[in-house]
């Protein structure tokens, strides 16, 4: 039950973006307030609610019966989240579920299944839907400012090494979905249009080590697509790329072209005589995005105490699983991949 028109959010999982959802539901989110955290790590459980004075759990069951809570985000390893959607849809939770949203589709059948059974909020975590650059990009595709959108050439890399459960590609679905979920749903959201086709090449280039234990995992990756309308493009992935995070996309109309994100942090150019101009790059997803995590979480709340509708659903994110899974197999098959 909403007390005061406050609604209680716990967080499932405490890596790297858990912990982003965390101090943002804390500190930040008008109309909520973290009520507790969990995690099967114990440890890691107990700091993060130490650190902002709410209830720690070991066990997610544990925390969905906790009273006091109205949603839940859930940021765990891929694998477990169709269990953990369903689980939280039953206990009638709105929820925010980190992409990607799960290994399988009939994963994701069953979850959408579930929420929709459940009548409960469900907002897919694609921040790019939620970051003031992109939706301007959109709204100007949208008004016809560079004309008919033609071509999409998108760019996901990170600069550190996976999970390790992502190695695996039976529990994670690799890189492409790990890092490259984003590129696959925001095409999708700027041109309005559906994955027709792909076709996917993917090398092991920089984790030799990791060939004899997971043959199939691969930290470098180019897709080449077709839509439903005219738009072609192309996705490119690493990681880890050790330059920094690397976030952009180009796209190119009938009567122009845009482009959105760039590769230096916003506001520091240096110039040397000698050394001539540098900038500094983008270090983290967190810092880049920092402001359209806030969004999306804010969006969670809206969801709940004012009915709107999410920009990002549970059919987004089932949308690009179906684009990552078909490129996985293009990749296996050395063929184009209908979807």
């Amino acid at each position: 039950m909403l007390k005061a028109d406050l609604i209680g959010v716990g967080v499932i999982g405490t890596g790297r973006a858990g912990l982003v959802h965390v101090a943002n539901f804390a500190q930040n989110v008008p109309g909520a307030r973290l009520v507790a955290v969990c995690d099967l790590n114990a440890e890691s459980a107990r700091d993060a609610a130490g650190k902002w004075g709410v209830e720690a759990y070991s066990k997610p069951e544990e925390l969905l019966k906790n009273t006091s809570l109205d949603a839940v985000v859930i940021a765990t390893p891929t694998f477990s989240h169709a269990e953990l959607v369903i689980a939280a849809a039953n206990s009638g939770k709105a929820i925010l579920c980190e992409k990607p949203l799960a290994i399988s589709e009939e994963e994701a059948e069953a979850m959408d299944e579930a929420v929709r059974r459940n009548s409960v909020p469900f907002v897919m975590a694609f921040m790019r839907r939620f970051d003031l650059s992109f939706n301007r990009a959109r709204n100007m595709i949208g008004r016809g400012d560079i004309g008919e959108p033609l071509v999409v050439k998108s760019t996901g890399k990170g600069p550190g090494l996976p999970p390790p459960w992502n190695l695996d590609l039976e529990k994670s679905n690799g890189m492409l979905a790990e890092v490259n979920s984003h590129d696959f749903d925001c095409i999708r959201y700027l041109t309005g249009e559906e994955y027709k086709w792909v076709f996917a090449t993917a090398r092991n280039n920089k984790c030799p080590d990791f060939k004899a234990n997971y043959p199939d995992f691969y930290d470098t990756a180019i897709v080449t697509f077709g839509m439903s309308g005219k738009v072609i493009g192309t996705i490119d992935g690493a990681c880890p790329a050790d330059y920094g995070y690397d976030a952009r996309v180009e796209v190119q109309g009938s009567d122009g072209v845009l482009f959105i994100g760039n590769i230096a942090q916003k506001g520091v150019v240096v110039g040397r005589k000698g050394s001539g101009v540098a900038e500094e790059i983008v270090d983290s997803w967190r810092s880049l995005f920092r402001e359209a995590y806030l969004a999306e979480d804010r969006c969670l709340v809206d969801c709940v105490l004012k009915g709107t509708e999410a920009p990002s659903t549970l059919i987004d994110g089932w949308q690009a699983l179906k684009a990552v899974r078909a490129s996985n197999r293009s990749i296996r098959s050395g063929k184009v991949e209908e979807l």
